[in-house]
């Protein structure tokens, strides 16, 4: 569709309030998202915007089958996913880590076989093993990454470590750092060439205020 309102997904959470404030600096008011937490979509006429709340994990999907023309994602969802995203910019804001942890004092060792990894991203987790040659099973967990070491499920964890204020409470240390997430802004290859002044417009907007 190449007119009516530019879609734009949004995920849950932190990354939402932050890329509120950064989009209010651009002009563009996305405050109703702030105060109705339980709708899921918004439309935004001053602005031909309708944006779509969802899952971190799921807005590349959305933008990738073109139920959304743009959105926002963090760098460690599109490594993990692979989707065929044009990401023209780095917006900044969902800074944080995705870091290797293991219990304080317990360096964990493959002498007694096979180590095990918990963890959100398993094929970020398995490129990161297969380049330090450490052989290693990958668990893929959903919930509370942490509770991996603290159970015997596994030996390391690999997840998003922003203060480090969680792992200090489970007595987890890192280790390594796979890599520096923030999070972009994420293009339909197709809407890009349909809807190529909008999605101009919104991009010179958030560059000169990122």
């Amino acid at each position: 569709m190449t007119n009516g309102p530019l879609k734009l997904a949004i995920p849950k959470g932190r990354v939402l309030d932050e890329a509120v404030a950064l989009f209010g600096k651009a002009g563009i008011d996305l405050s109703a998202l702030k105060a109705n937490t339980r709708r899921l979509i918004f439309e935004l006429p001053a602005h031909q915007l309708r944006v779509l709340v969802v899952r971190d994990a799921d807005v590349p999907t959305y933008v990738e089958y073109g139920a959304a023309d743009v959105g926002i994602a963090g760098r460690d969802v599109l490594e993990e996913q692979g989707r065929d995203l044009y990401e023209p910019l780095d917006l900044g804001i969902g800074r944080c880590r995705l870091c290797v942890a293991e219990p304080a004092g317990a360096r964990a060792t493959d002498d007694e076989g096979h180590l095990r990894y918990a963890t959100k991203f398993p094929n970020l987790t398995r490129r990161y093993l297969e380049k330090h040659g450490i052989v290693a099973d990958v668990i893929k967990l959903y919930g509370s990454i942490e509770l991996g070491p603290l159970t015997g499920l596994a030996h390391r964890i690999v997840d998003l470590v922003s203060s480090g204020e969680t792992l200090r409470q489970h007595k987890l240390v890192e280790v390594d750092t796979l890599l520096e997430v923030s999070a972009r802004l994420v293009v339909n290859r197709a809407s890009l060439k349909l809807r190529r002044a909008p999605i101009d417009s919104l991009l010179a907007r958030l560059r000169a205020v990122v």
